[in-house]
């Protein structure tokens, strides 16, 4: 078994590895200790159905189900469908989940039907963001928390609305969860700091809408340095998994009217803890039990 680096700063590719196939606890472990340090893991060219990769998944620790409010695949509770429809795509960078108290741990996602250009996926270190960030910026960050929200603005530029996008946010706000967060999140893995902030952050805790969205901005700059991130480009059978706690992704909507789909599976996680050690807190709506185990 062979692990390569693929960028600076993030990602590395398992090579040699079948994930259709049991994985023996020293492998597990080995995994896992990787994710932990690169951020973003690639497995090229498994053949996994929905059983197996709950199986893979399962490897890191207990699952959610596939989503607060978004639908399971039928007869996969732990399993959501990723498609290319326009009400779907994820086309904003984001932290998966993390309007809820206890967003995802890890996120694994398998592609199944990929478009012959276009749609593939950025990821951003964003313990690396921290570090990046001066010495006065970063004890200002550490200091803030943020609210998250599922009521999002899902359509900043009003040329992309459409039908399907106003359907799809009915569905994915049909129960309503804001949570406040630290904006310097603890991962208890590494115990690095990271920036955990995003596309469902909707404004920061005791500053104005306009005070908390420039700060914001200052702050995602050093999340997408193009020295911070990691373009994954599909091929049908991937397998990639990233650490939830210290990352953000982005779907590059690129690809038109073609089919895009992949299934994912996520990995419960616990409740944030910030620099100063305070933790999450709800805001609105409650734990979200049905989607996610509390692990703290």
């Amino acid at each position: 078994m062979t692990i390569r680096r693929i960028g600076g700063r993030i990602g590395a590719e398992f090579l040699d590895v079948d994930l259709s196939q049991p994985i023996a606890p020293d492998l597990a472990a080995e995994i896992g200790g990787a994710l932990v340090e690169h951020k973003v893991l690639v497995f090229r060219g498994q053949n996994l159905d929905d059983e197996a990769h709950v199986r893979f998944a399962s490897i890191f620790g207990s699952l959610t189900t596939a989503h607060p409010t978004v639908p399971s695949v039928d007869g996969q509770q732990n399993v959501l469908e990723v498609a290319g429809g326009e009400g779907a795509r994820a086309n904003t960078w984001h932290t998966d989940v993390t309007f809820v108290l206890s967003p995802p741990k890890a996120t694994t996602l398998r592609s199944l039907v990929i478009p012959p250009y276009g749609g593939d996926t950025l990821f951003s270190n964003t313990a690396a963001a921290y570090r990046d960030l001066p010495a006065s910026l970063r004890r200002l960050a550490d200091g803030l928390w943020a609210v998250h929200s599922n009521e999002y603005d899902y359509a900043e530029h009003p040329q992309f609305r459409s039908e399907e996008l106003d359907e799809y946010q009915k569905v994915f706000t049909s129960t309503r969860y804001s949570t406040a967060h630290p904006v310097v999140r603890i991962n208890p893995d590494s115990e690095q700091p990271n920036l955990f902030i995003g596309g469902f952050t909707t404004g920061i805790i005791g500053l104005s809408k306009s005070e908390g969205r420039d700060i914001l901005r200052a702050l995602q700059a050093y999340v997408t340095r193009p020295e911070n991130t990691l373009r994954h480009q599909w091929q049908v059978g991937d397998v990639v998994v990233w650490d939830n706690r210290s990352t953000q992704h982005y779907a590059v909507d690129d690809y038109g009217d073609l089919p895009r789909r992949l299934h994912r599976v996520t990995i419960a996680g616990d409740v944030p803890v910030g620099a100063d050690g305070g933790k999450s807190y709800i805001i609105e709506g409650d734990e979200a039990a049905h989607y996610t185990p509390q692990t703290s």
